[in-house]
């Protein structure tokens, strides 16, 4: 199983950008597939985005358009650029890896506070 741990996150104002970043240590050719996910305040977490191994990407409806997907395989990173903050981006984000066998892995997650 591998480790993730993210960074990146803070206060912004609305209208404004933040990028996350997630370490993983452990084997990345493991990994089928990567992701991002929010639990806004008294919500469930839910899935944000998401890289399959291929490259493909996916994003919830609400933030398509605004919200970018990315990695560096050699680094091991995974990254996610937000643009265009609303409010109800506000969670705490996490970092999923979800490998060919076992079970996934998940970060501690880092706060994201967007104010109107």
């Amino acid at each position: 199983q591998v480790q993730l741990v993210e960074s990146g996150g803070g206060l912004m104002q609305a209208g404004g950008s933040l990028k996350l970043s997630c370490s993983l240590s452990g084997d990345i050719d493991s990994i089928n597939a990567m992701g991002w996910y929010r639990q806004a305040p008294g919500k469930e977490r839910a899935v944000v985005a998401v890289i399959l191994r291929e490259g493909t990407t996916h994003y919830e409806v609400s933030v398509k358009g605004r919200f970018t997907i990315s990695r560096d395989i050699p680094k091991k990173i995974l990254y996610l650029q937000m643009n265009g903050l609303q409010p109800e981006d506000t969670g705490v984000y996490y970092c999923n890896a979800l490998p060919f066998v076992g079970p996934e892995s998940w970060g501690q997650g880092t706060q994201v506070t967007v104010s109107s």
